[in-house]
């Protein structure tokens, strides 16, 4: 058997995974398989989840639904003995070399933690969950042109947004699409002479706001604006996100402006044995770049906690 480490607390587990989306789950599958002690907690909200049916993730032609996909994920990692509880973690506190992982259950010792927490889309204001849900499932109400994009390809579109992340999702989608509408959110549009020249030169259709009154009418989603109703085949919503890492943020990490972690190119985020993967770190939120950043940040761990003591059979 291997000497324990002196440094660590003899109960702490190699390494805590908080989320259960694309991310946490591949790295709970490759820790596992490094035969190392994890523990993934999973509050219940992967925004993995609610995708219908993603058509870009290789190996499935025909597409997955974001539930099914996470299912077989799971179930993969069952397969090599992680465990997944069901939990909201309140807080991460260092602990000497380990960390200290808080939940609205009891608390766990951990020697590193990896955050796989995500992002949280921005809606539209007064867009009730059912018509929300609704649309969604059915394709009329998307978030992810990149994830989506050609599911629109001649259809009508329209986009919730303004200023730069207005404009920039609007003038992606008329790669697939020339009817584009940008809808302001709020009352006029917030768009200077570069964007109005680019969304013109486009022939991206601009309405005032305010939108809302959203209602689901056959195969079309109506959004009641300035000029009155207009219809959509889908509609995205060009309006931000939250990013989860207030729990590494309030444990010491470094994040930018609007909130993402900042990582080194293993995952590591300023707070030794604290790492990061998937959406709650800046770059392409895309499942596959997810998981590719989980096996990185699991490798790494694995390599980490090898120095720290050897990982022997």
């Amino acid at each position: 058997m291997p000497t324990p480490d002196p440094v660590s607390r003899p109960d702490a587990i190699d390494c805590a995974i908080i989320g259960a989306g694309p991310a946490g789950l591949t790295a709970a599958i490759y820790l596992a398989r490094f035969h190392l002690s994890i523990r993934m907690f999973d509050c219940g909200s992967s925004r993995a989840a609610t995708i219908p049916r993603t058509h870009n993730h290789a190996g499935y032609p025909g597409g997955i639904a974001g539930t099914e996909l996470l299912a077989k994920m799971h179930e993969q990692a069952r397969d090599f003995g992680a465990t997944c509880e069901a939990a909201t973690v309140t807080a991460i506190e260092r602990d000497g070399e380990d960390f200290v992982v808080r939940t609205d259950g009891g608390t766990l010792a951990a020697r590193t933690v990896l955050l796989a927490t995500g992002v949280v889309n921005h809606r539209p204001k007064g867009l009730d969950d059912a018509t929300h849900d609704a649309a969604l499932a059915r394709g009329l109400l998307r978030y992810c042109p990149i994830c989506d994009g050609y599911e629109v390809t001649d259809r009508r579109v329209g986009v919730i947004g303004t200023s730069q992340h207005g404009m920039r999702e609007a003038l992606f989608l008329r790669g697939y699409t020339a009817d584009v509408t940008l809808i302001a959110p709020d009352s006029d549009h917030d768009l200077d002479d570069t964007c109005l020249d680019a969304l013109d030169r486009a022939g991206v259709r601009r309405v005032d706001g305010p939108c809302g009154d959203y209602r689901i009418d056959g195969e079309r989603f109506v959004v009641r604006t300035a000029t009155g109703d207009l219809a959509f085949d889908s509609v995205y919503p060009a309006l931000g996100s939250r990013i989860r890492s207030e729990l590494a943020v309030a444990a010491g990490a470094r994040a930018s402006e609007d909130g993402c972690l900042e990582v080194d190119d293993h995952q590591r985020t300023s707070v030794p044995g604290l790492f990061a993967a998937g959406d709650v770190v800046k770059g392409l939120d895309q499942i596959s770049h997810a998981m590719g950043e989980a096996g990185v940040a699991a490798t790494t761990i694995r390599n980490l906690l090898a120095e720290r003591r050897p990982i022997r059979r």
